[in-house]
């Protein structure tokens, strides 16, 4: 019986100084990456249509709103994600063109490839951000929308949205102008 051929396993510089090489974007988990599919127009239009209504509704605070192209880096885990949407009013991140660190909301627009991994895994380590407040998941299929949000006393909370019902977000004081 044969084993398994070893995969080859990356520091975080080599995959930074790989990935700034590739014409694709790579997901990195804790030395392994992984290459982050395309995505269908109604997902592309979702998540610019939600991030530009953030960016509008963040106008005058120091809050900036990102797209898909953003990277994110979780420390704790080791990981680098490319989140469909991210709001970071943090001044490092501001100072920094290629990476953020200390966002406050992340919004992942599923697709039956990646819904699991969004809920599970990814989520998992997003959570280990001590800046992250809420956390939401867009289902484009069952046009639903799962918004979590940390209490105070540390438990994320779910607070879901059925279809056709107005997202309506209470939004933190950190998103108020």
């Amino acid at each position: 019986m044969g084993l398994a051929a070893p995969q080859p396993s990356f520091t975080a510089a080599d995959y930074l100084a790989w990935e700034a090489e590739q014409p694709e974007r790579h997901d990195f988990l804790d030395g392994e990456v992984f290459a982050m599919a395309g995505a269908e127009d109604r997902h592309v239009t979702v998540a610019m249509n939600m991030a530009f209504a953030l960016r509008q509704h963040l106008s005058g605070s120091p809050c900036r709103t990102y797209m898909s192209d953003m990277r994110l880096h979780v420390g704790a885990a080791n990981c680098y994600f490319y989140p469909d949407i991210l709001v970071t009013c943090s001044a490092q991140d501001l100072a920094s063109s290629l990476v953020k660190t200390e966002p406050r909301l992340i919004i992942e627009v599923l697709s039956p490839s990646s819904a699991a991994y969004d809920r599970g895994l990814k989520f998992s380590h997003y959570r280990s951000l001590p800046s992250l407040e809420e956390y939401v998941l867009v289902d484009l299929d069952t046009r639903t929308t799962d918004c979590y949000r940390i209490g105070a006393d540390g438990l994320w909370v779910l607070h879901p949205f059925a279809k056709k019902e107005r997202l309506k977000c209470r939004w933190p004081a950190w998103c108020r102008k």
